[in-house]
């Protein structure tokens, strides 16, 4: 069980004897298929200031400029420019060759395939060497990676407890969307996330699902602010045993197909016995299995944009590298 800090870093005001000047942060990006590294880059960024402004690139997601120069260049010189610590093990990247390559390398306790292995040390690797941005990595979980999104909250008294399970794989708008509405039914909501286990979801959705593990689900929903707490590993049937240990006063579920458990039953039968149960409609017709669809519709297109995108990053890189040690030549040939 894990609590959400979601707006906890750089959200209280800081004490001071006298008014001081509002910091506006700005940070931006493509943020295709949203996922934990990109809500750990803009919790880290919050934290730098008082307000946030994020900006989304168009389809091209230039890192430089059209005359190859850093797009930073510019805040750089003027001592405006913050890194936020990158995530290691997660890129968008190596989210759609799972998709692409319908493998269950990637679910907990299981063991890279040798055709996972060739795919990331190939995939989105342009001739000549592999950029460090756009690259593979595997993902390694930490309770540091947890901690950082946890906040260690416990329900108050007057607040109504609601609970929510499912796979969540993917974390997009459309689980965003349904967790906005579940959050709204109550004026002092407390919302707990039930993951499924691996095992469990593949049992359910078949293929390769879920494309993302347990532990990747888990920093996903946790980024989310309409959740304050998140079990993971939930069983897959909602037990009376769950409902009264986390003292739970409504159970929702969305419009998707809610399939039975493995004895034939209904896994929201004890809710639904309570008369605590609801289902809630998102308004939102996006899922994961339509962006499975997409990318495998667009592959082609993505592993040319990705290679070219690399290939810029790389030539940039070596342009730096060339620049650094030019004042050192320089510097030799003085007399």
């Amino acid at each position: 069980m894990i609590r959400n800090g979601h707006g906890e870093a750089g959200s209280a005001k800081r004490p001071g004897p006298r008014a001081r000047r509002a910091v506006r942060v700005w940070c931006d990006g493509c943020y295709d298929m949203v996922h934990y590294g990109h809500s750990n880059q803009l919790r880290q960024a919050r934290a730098m200031g008082d307000h946030l402004i994020v900006g989304v690139h168009t389809d091209d997601d230039i890192t430089l400029t059209v005359d190859g120069r850093d797009t930073y260049e510019e805040v750089k010189q003027a001592g405006r420019y913050r890194e936020c610590k990158r995530t290691q093990g997660v890129s968008t990247t190596d989210l759609v060759g799972r998709m692409l390559l319908v493998t269950k390398a990637h679910h907990s306790s299981q063991e890279m395939s040798s055709e996972y292995r060739e795919y990331a040390d190939s995939f989105g690797k342009c001739p000549g060497g592999r950029n460090p941005w756009t690259g593979v990595s595997q993902f390694l979980q930490t309770s540091q990676k947890i901690i950082q999104f946890a906040s260690g909250k416990e329900p108050q008294p007057g607040e109504t407890v609601i609970y929510v399970a499912g796979a969540f794989d993917l974390f997009h708008i459309g689980h965003v969307d349904f967790l906005e509405k579940v959050y709204g039914l109550a004026e002092r909501p407390y919302v707990i996330a039930g993951l499924h286990f691996d095992q469990e979801v593949n049992h359910y959705k078949g293929k390769n699902y879920p494309i993302m593990n347990l532990h990747e689900r888990t920093l996903s929903v946790l980024a989310c602010r309409y959740v304050s707490e998140v079990v993971i590993g939930a069983p897959y049937s909602v037990t009376a045993e769950l409902l009264d240990h986390f003292k739970v006063d409504l159970v929702c579920h969305g419009k998707t197909e809610v399939v039975p458990d493995k004895d034939g039953s209904d896994p929201y039968e004890e809710p639904k016995r309570r008369g605590i149960f609801c289902q809630v409609d998102s308004g939102n017709d996006l899922t994961t299995d339509l962006i499975v669809q997409r990318i495998i519709k667009n592959r082609l297109e993505y592993e040319a944009r990705n290679q070219k995108k690399e290939a810029k990053e790389l030539a940039f890189q070596e342009a730096m590298r060339r620049q650094e040690a030019q004042p050192e030549r320089e510097s030799d040939c003085d007399f």
